[in-house]
């Protein structure tokens, strides 16, 4: 099943990145970043249907929290896309 993954710096972006996305009927999981995925050792994801990704992204930054990345999830492997 194909999702995406938005990066948050640190547990608390993630928090407030899933706050605003599920006020505007978004829902999404928070989840520990793998390694695989970074070197920052405090980041979170935020995991997001494929079809939820262009109306989370708008919501996102209006309320400038920008991701710090986006992967998506296509047969058992991540990869880095440009918003």
């Amino acid at each position: 099943m194909e999702h995406y993954l938005i990066l948050a710096r640190s547990i608390t972006y993630a928090q407030r990145m899933q706050r605003a996305l599920e006020r505007s009927g978004i829902r999404c999981q928070i989840f520990r970043a793998s390694r695989d995925l970074t070197d920052l050792g405090c980041a979170y994801v935020l995991r997001l249907t494929v079809e939820d990704l262009p109306e989370a992204l708008k919501i996102i930054h209006q309320r400038g929290l920008g991701p710090v990345q986006i992967f998506l999830y296509q047969r058992g492997v991540y990869r880095e896309v440009t918003p």
